[in-house]
């Protein structure tokens, strides 16, 4: 095992060597962790809602761990709604996962105002290493990670080229990715006394230059660590039960709440209407847009069908 963690360590460092960036959307979890202790001399940006949010903690810590420049950005509850409409825009969708973007969102909106271009991500390690925790329960997880690796995509890499930023990912370097691809569900996903945890060669490899409590941290979903996901709370409160019961029945999208409703009436305000299929394509069965025949995830309306 020795050998795998060493050569997940050259190849990402060999990754971030190779793609000269000057800046760091930084959460302080654990993928954007192992990228900072790579290369500490960029400029770090992390977002939080407001002044209540873990990644404060985290981002803090390694800033001063590893001395590198770092920037907080504190959004209030009415800055981050007025710019959802911006979001929607920029991604042209309603998905309920918009309190991420957000964060992506004003954390590469501050970086073009520090002078940042080119801003490394920690996209696509929880899709190749198995981090997310409902990839626990797919039987085929190595068929899984090697279909969704053909057509990973993230909404850092839209509103980047949105900001005129250019956006680096050292995780999705194509030697990365086959390496992912040639490790066992064994090495991705693993039981260490009594607790599950994904992306578990990643925290070896890297588990002697990290704080422990860095690189052994749970797995903290971006609009969690940045508290964005307050959000959610403030936007259903908008809605009345009357109005969404009504609205329910109008409209010909399946919405999972009331924000799903709310991001949808902007998403036709700034957007339009849902795009109709293309041939070939088959029926979105959240919004009625077009699918690839094998794809599982609406970009429009979020909808997600998983198969294990």
């Amino acid at each position: 095992m020795i050998k795998e963690f060493k050569a997940l360590r050259y190849l990402l460092s060999e990754a971030v060597r190779r793609q000269a960036y000057d800046g760091l959307l930084f959460s302080g979890g654990l993928d954007t962790a192992v990228i900072a202790a790579l290369n500490p001399k960029v400029m770090a940006v992390t977002v939080s809602l407001e002044n209540n949010a873990e990644d404060i903690y985290y981002s803090n810590l390694l800033a001063k761990e590893f001395g590198f420049k770092h920037v907080h950005y504190a959004v209030d509850i009415e800055e981050a709604l007025e710019a959802v409409p911006e979001v929607i825009r920029i991604l042209r969708s309603f998905d309920p996962a918009i309190p991420n973007d957000l964060t992506a969102y004003f954390g590469l909106k501050k970086a073009k105002e520090l002078g940042i271009l080119r801003i490394a991500t920690g996209d696509a390690s929880d899709e190749l290493f198995g981090g997310y925790s409902f990839m626990q329960d797919i039987e085929d997880l190595d068929g899984y990670i090697l279909k969704i690796s053909r057509t990973m995509t993230y909404s850092s890499n839209e509103i980047g080229g949105f900001l005129g930023l250019e956006i680096v990912q050292p995780f999705t370097d194509t030697a990365v990715v086959d390496f992912a691809l040639g490790l066992t569900r064994e090495m991705k996903i693993r039981e260490v006394n009594g607790k599950i945890w994904g992306k578990w060669i990643v925290r070896k490899a890297f588990e002697d230059i990290l704080p422990k409590e860095v690189a052994w941290q749970s797995k903290r979903p971006l609009e969690f660590g940045s508290g964005m996901t307050r959000l959610r709370e403030v936007i259903t409160r908008i809605i009345s039960d009357d109005e969404f019961k009504e609205k329910q029945q109008a409209y010909p999208v399946k919405f999972l709440n009331k924000e799903h409703l709310y991001y949808y009436e902007i998403f036709r305000k700034v957007v339009g209407a849902i795009p109709a299929p293309n041939t070939g394509e088959k029926l979105c069965p959240g919004c009625g847009t077009g699918l690839g025949l094998d794809a599982f995830h609406c970009k429009i309306c979020g909808y997600c069908q998983m198969k294990t």
